[in-house]
This record gives structure tokens, sequence and C-alpha cells, in this order.
């Protein structure tokens, strides 16, 4: 059935315009969905078998999976399976989404880490040193924090994408759509030192293109990113944990608690739909609470 998986990553990265993380997730979905269906049919599956999975064997694959994996990932999973389907039913070769008849998994909701302004300012002003790989690191998180990227948006940038005259970064975000972004004069310090070092880091008669290299010359990844964060997370004095992604959030979290609306924060971001970027609304509850305690007469009589 390697085929048909083939067809159905082919079909979403042209007519859905997938990222290179869905087609990887979707990819191994699948798999382990047919590897389920051969053993509830005793056989290698093909078309026929695929058909005659009704809502009744999908919930039992789903009862299998609950057992190894958090909700959001089962969510996933069937949604996989959803997507698969509806490309049978498009290209005719099945006639019903027996998917769609099982209830995705109720999420829980949760509000996303991220740093208060003094802490991330104490974050970054850890990140000492006039080295090149002090600079590149400074230069990375200025830039993650500017303009609330994700690490594989920052990570994945091209010295091209870049405009240090103007502060504007072109950044491939999910569903490969771009998206131009602004950064700060802090993060154009960073990066100007940086491009001024980063020859350092070439191998001899390298043509690398990537933004950040690491110490071998190569594009930097995200398992060093991580490695990076926990160091200058200890060197700052934090005692919390965060994640490379929590500096997004940070980002998004100041702006809104500096005033900034809710569609320009979601067009800065990338995010497709607003509701994904309502849940950094705590923070103006937050601030609401505090101009609340200060402000309100009541209140203010409670405490003298």
């Amino acid at each position: 059935m390697a085929y048909l998986i083939d067809e159905f990553m082919e079909y979403l990265a042209i007519e859905r315009n997938c990222s290179t993380n869905t087609l990887k997730a979707y990819s191994v979905d699948l798999e382990e969905f047919f590897a389920f269906l051969s053993n509830e049919f005793n056989k290698k599956i093909g078309i026929g078998e695929l058909v005659k999975v009704d809502n009744l064997m999908l919930r039992k694959f789903l009862t299998v999976l609950y057992k190894k994996n958090k909700k959001v990932t089962v969510s996933r999973k069937l949604g996989a399976i959803r997507s698969f389907y509806k490309f049978l039913i498009k290209s005719g070769r099945a006639g019903k989404n027996s998917a769609k008849e099982v209830t995705m998994p109720k999420l829980e909701k949760y509000l996303p880490s991220y740093l208060v302004v003094d802490e991330m300012f104490a974050f970054l002003e850890s990140i000492k040193g006039c080295d090149v790989l002090a600079v590149r690191n400074r230069a990375i998180f200025e830039l993650v924090y500017a303009s609330g990227l994700r690490a594989g948006e920052a990570l994945g940038l091209d010295v091209e994408k870049v405009d240090l005259n103007n502060g504007l970064v072109r950044v491939l975000g999910k569903g490969n759509k771009e998206r131009e972004l602004p950064f700060g004069s802090k993060a154009k310090a960073a990066l100007r030192e940086y491009m001024r070092m980063r020859d350092q880091l070439l191998r001899k008669g390298s043509r690398e293109k990537s933004l950040f290299l690491s110490k071998s010359g190569r594009r930097f990844e995200a398992r060093d990113l991580r490695r990076l964060v926990k160091k200058y997370r200890y060197l700052s004095g934090i005692n919390k944990q965060f994640s490379p992604h929590s500096l997004r959030h940070s980002f998004a979290t100041h702006m809104l608690g500096a005033g900034a609306d809710l569609r320009t924060v979601q067009e800065l971001l990338g995010h497709k739909s607003l509701s994904t970027t309502q849940k950094y609304t705590h923070v103006s509850v937050e601030k609401l609470i505090e101009v609340y305690d200060r402000a309100h007469p009541k209140q203010k009589k409670k405490k003298g």
C-alpha cells in the first residue's frame, strides 16, 4: 500500500500545500493505521479492505492509540485518516468516509508557557561573549523574540531572506506560506554583528545559504537550539521550564499586553485562524485585573 501513501502525500503537497512536517507525520500515521488493519484482517490489506473499514473498527483503532498517545496525537492521527479517505473518495476508490463518523478527542485547553518581560530580558542578557558562536546565539534569540518566529522558521532562513536595511525577514511558515515580518533595532544590531562574523563558520569553498550555521558550517538544527535554551535558562537564573517555542509565546503575550490588537498578532504569528491566537488573550485578563486592583475605588479602600 506504499503507492497509496505516496499518491496521498503528493496530493497533500500539491493541492493542500501541506508542510513537510505534516507530510512526514501523516505518512507515519497511515503506516500505523495500515499495520493495525493488516492485523485485524489477518492479511496484507488492499483497497478492498480499506473500503470495508467502518466506524466500529476505527473506534477500536483509537482505543489502541489512547493507550500510548496523548489526545492531541490521537486527534492528529484521526485527522490523517479522515483526509486519506477524503482523498480516496475524490480519486474514485471509496464511496464513504467512515472516519467522519468518529468524534474527535476533546482536547485539553492550556495556556502556553511564556516569559514575563523581565525574564525575557534576563534570558537575552545571559548570552554573553564576543566569539562567533555567542554572537550567533544572540542573533538567533533576538530575532525569534523580535518577530515571534517558530524555531523551525528561524532555522530554515537563508541569508537572502533577511533585509537588514529595512528590518524585515521573509519566513516560510506552516503550509509553505511565506510572510514578511519586521524586527527591531536590538535584533538588527545582533544580526549585523553576526553577519560580519558568519564566514568564520563556513567551511572552505562552501556556498551554504543558511543564515544560522552550526560549528561545522551546516544549517543549525532544532535539537541544538533546545540545548542552547537549557544553557541560557540556567545562566539567566530563571527558575521555570520553557522551550524555544516559549519565546514565540512570549512575543505574542507581550505584544497583546502592550496594546497590539488580536488581528495584528494573528498576522505576525502566521495563524490561519483567529481562535488559535486567542489563547494569548489571557494576558489581557491579567492586565485588566492589575488595572482594576490599582484603580477601583472599592478595591483601593479595601487595601487601605
